[in-house]
């Protein structure tokens, strides 16, 4: 078999509608979301990944984690939220493949938009995450995680999660078009996501930390987003952490998308 013909065929572009670059957006998003659910195994890893975590840290440092106004489970799950959706933004590898295959190639030879082929691979892999975020909800439940604050507030909770999602996928793109190798992209990714999820208030209170690692704990991205899904799932200062939360998001997408796209276009 040659190389040509190992290359998984590209969808032709979108023919011209009064928003092309949407029309292109939602083609290769449509692709993105076939190869996936072509491989139902990276699903099941993705879900199962995060469900270990719950019972790990539920049954093993419960026991020990005493967390003010509530029961362990109630203060883990928003934090293994969001952790699942930094480890599960694996758009680094997937673009890093492409690249590697020569479908990026391909796709930078068609008439579409240059932003609609990273966007597209964004909205996939976000897209993806909702079945890891409904594992979670039921594998929490069985733990004795509630939604204790309504369910208007839970909605929130879980469309702030799926938005942090999206955005970390922007910054694992950058990673993957700028290393172009699938497995430094994967390693880069997980050195990136390490420190943010490990030194946060994702598994235990940063009060328990040493002083010098709580003033970073305290204020970097991913502490600021649980805290604010803790808020909106158990009761708390929703609205302080809620816009801390998407100011983050925004500036980390004000950073990288610009950053996603030049790269794309030097590849």
């Amino acid at each position: 078999m040659t190389a040509a013909t190992s290359i998984e065929p590209v969808p032709v572009a979108a023919p011209p509608g009064r928003w092309p670059a949407f029309n292109d957006v939602r083609v290769i998003t449509r692709r993105n979301i076939k190869r996936i659910l072509r491989t139902p195994q990276l699903v099941v890893s993705a879900s199962l990944q995060p469900v270990l975590f719950v019972v790990m840290f539920r049954y093993i440092f419960g026991g020990v984690i005493h967390p003010a106004g509530m029961s362990y489970a109630d203060y883990l799950l928003p934090g293994i939220f969001v952790e699942s959706m930094l480890f599960g933004a694996t758009t680094a590898v997937a673009l890093a493949t492409d690249l590697r295959s020569g479908i990026v190639d391909r796709f930078r030879s068609l008439p579409i938009a240059r932003s609609a082929v990273l966007i597209g691979r964004t909205l996939a892999d976000a897209t993806r995450n909702v079945i890891a975020v409904a594992v979670l909800v039921a594998a929490g439940t069985l733990v004795g995680f509630r939604f204790n604050n309504g369910a208007i507030a839970a909605l929130g909770a879980l469309a702030l999660v799926m938005a942090i999602g999206f955005v970390f996928c922007w910054v694992s793109a950058t990673i993957g078009l700028t290393v172009k190798d699938p497995e430094t992209a994967q390693i880069t990714g997980l050195l990136a996501t390490i420190p943010l999820i490990f030194a946060s208030s994702a598994f235990v209170p940063p009060g328990s930390m040493p002083g010098w690692l709580q003033a970073f704990a305290n204020n970097q991205p991913v502490s600021v987003v649980v805290n604010a899904v803790r808020a909106l799932t158990q009761g708390g200062p929703v609205f302080h952490w809620f816009w801390l939360s998407a100011a983050w998001c925004a500036g980390i997408l004000l950073v990288f998308v610009p950053l996603a796209v030049r790269r794309y276009r030097q590849v």
